[in-house]
């Protein structure tokens, strides 16, 4: 039976002041009344009591959620939608087309093939100069050798890595060759599953996990040939590059950090441990870590890639995409993965066109302002890279992007997302066990989660979808934007919009560390911003150059 608390208006008010305790609510007024300071509200106290027991209802429907058991793949109903009103996908055009040259040879150094590109490494299995086999083996020794200095590699997967290569030499002396990716080794973020093999999301609560199945992306590699040769490292729960085994190092720079959360897949792939790797990003986790070591990294439109079998961190803004020597290389790994995902409602059908018009046949618009302001060396070589497309015909417009939008409330949106799914994390009090616990680690970061508000995390929608509008209504007049990789506000809103970006190789700092500048592509138009960096890596050679110490 339910036990009913009634009070006069006198005695209620009294009460209230000591703060009458419901026995079945488990709080009181005086604890309602001093939760209002966290979320900028204030009620009378009569109304606080009147409330009372449908707090208290919300309390128990609560718990009743708790009880039952919720699988990792399960999406909320709510589905975030990145389109505009009105917004039409582009149209089918040609099959993306990779060419495989005939007239790559083998160094007479073995250990240049680590930094060799996808159609390199493609030409010499094809033509059967080197066996897919020989290749994985050079690769894990070059992990044996130096991932002791870089930490970028959580679990090598050595005898599955072995078995797929001699399957792919297999294959190919058969005369079943898949394609370009077809015996080329690679490795992934440790937030995608693996069948047999431990996917730790970069975690000390997870260190031991092993998820039933394969993510939707290795099968996808797999099926076309790749082998996976390492599970590379994600920060702990896709934040920075810190996990449960230390930190992941930037190749150019070993007393600083790969950045992340796809610290293992930058690292790695830019000291030559991996062919390429596969990354994941919710605001910035792609772009950060491969304008920090030099590589470059694509993240495709929100929705591209499908997420099954991956640890979400934001429903609403995770994106996969990957991690390269080049942005042809980039283009290669994209046009395998992309694609509709009956596991993954929130991909799509949308087509892939890849653009081979000339760079002055773009229209492009540039972020003078954010560019301006810059006072580091990132500036002198964003602007020498303006030069570099002017000198190819191409006339960027300088633009802003929008100020008037609550941008400093945008983060909860991430924040609540992450609070649900790593909810039994925290009520377990396992979140203690992680590594890092200061103010900005991810696990301060839940359980503060608690306190959003369901109206502020809906509220927080709204302007975002005021936010998608009007970005779309800027790309009307534009293919691509140039931005600077690491300055304003571009990385924060065009994650929330899921608009594609790219990041770009373009120099180095006084202390011969990488720099990078980023391109901005319209929604599902990843082959303008792919096609615009390939035409700047043609004319320079900085996605040419590796980290001294990795070059042996």
């Amino acid at each position: 039976m339910k036990q009913i608390i009634t009070c006069s208006l006198p005695i209620l008010i009294f009460l209230t002041i000591l703060g009458c305790k419901s026995p079945k609510s488990g709080f009181s007024n005086k604890d309602v009344r001093h939760s209002q300071k966290l979320i900028g509200l204030e009620f009378e106290n009569e109304r606080i009591d009147m409330m009372h027991d449908y707090l208290a209802e919300n309390k128990a429907g609560y718990d009743s959620l708790r009880s039952y058991s919720l699988s990792y793949e399960t999406f909320p109903a709510i589905l975030f939608d990145p389109h505009p009103f009105g917004f039409q996908f582009p149209d089918k055009q040609a099959n993306p087309e990779f060419s495989i040259p005939d007239d790559v040879r083998m160094p007479d150094d073995l250990q240049e093939i680590a930094f060799f590109t996808i159609p390199q490494l493609a030409s010499l299995i094809k033509h059967k100069k080197i066996t897919s086999e020989a290749l994985t083996q050079l690769y894990i020794d070059r992990i044996k050798r130096y991932d002791g200095q870089l930490q970028s590699v959580i679990t090598l997967t050595e005898e599955l890595a072995m078995k797929q290569a001699r399957q792919a030499d297999q294959e190919i002396a058969s005369g079943n060759y898949k394609g370009i990716l077809h015996g080329i080794p690679y490795g992934v973020k440790d937030l995608m599953a693996v069948e047999g093999f431990p996917t730790t999301w970069g975690s000390k609560p997870y260190q031991d996990q092993i998820l039933e199945g394969t993510a939707a992306v290795v099968k996808k590699l797999e099926d076309q040939g790749a082998v996976l040769i390492a599970k590379l490292v994600s920060g702990a729960l896709a934040r920075g590059d810190v996990w449960f085994g230390g930190k992941t190092k930037n190749p150019w720079d070993l007393s600083q950090g790969a950045s992340g959360s796809s610290a293992g897949s930058g690292a790695a792939t830019s000291a030559g441990l991996v062919a390429f790797a596969i990354g994941t990003e919710t605001l910035g986790s792609i772009t950060a870590p491969a304008s920090r070591t030099g590589i470059t990294g694509l993240r495709p439109t929100y929705g591209r890639i499908s997420r099954q079998g991956v640890m979400s961190l934001s429903w609403s803004m995770d994106k996969i995409g990957p991690l390269c020597r080049s942005a042809q290389d980039c283009e290669i790994v994209f046009s395998a993965l992309y694609g509709k995902d009956l596991q993954d409602p929130s991909t799509n059908e949308a087509p892939f066109n890849q653009i081979k018009k000339a760079p002055s046949e773009f229209k492009v618009a540039y972020l003078k302002k954010d560019i301006e302001g810059d006072t580091t060396i990132s500036k002198a070589n964003i602007l020498a890279a303006l030069e570099v497309f002017k000198s190819m015909g191409v006339e960027p417009t300088a633009i802003e992007l929008p100020t008037s939008f609550p941008y400093d409330g945008f983060d909860i949106i991430l924040r609540a997302e992450a609070g649900a799914f790593f909810d039994e994390l925290v009520r377990s009090g396992e979140v203690d066990l992680m590594v890092e616990q200061g103010p900005s680690s991810r696990a301060n970061s839940l359980r503060q989660s608690r306190f959003i508000p369901a109206v502020e995390y809906l509220q927080a929608n709204r302007h975002r979808k005021q936010l998608i509008e009007e970005i779309h209504a800027l790309f009307k007049d534009y293919d691509v934007i140039i931005a600077p990789s690491n300055r304003g506000r571009q990385l924060l809103i065009t994650n929330l919009t899921g608009h594609p970006a790219i990041s770009v190789p373009n120099g180095f700092d006084n202390k011969g560390r990488p720099t990078s500048f980023t391109l901005i592509g319209n929604l599902y138009d990843e082959g303008s911003i792919l096609a615009l960096a390939r035409a700047f890596q043609e004319a320079t050679d900085f996605d040419e150059k590796y980290p001294p110490l990795f070059v042996k």
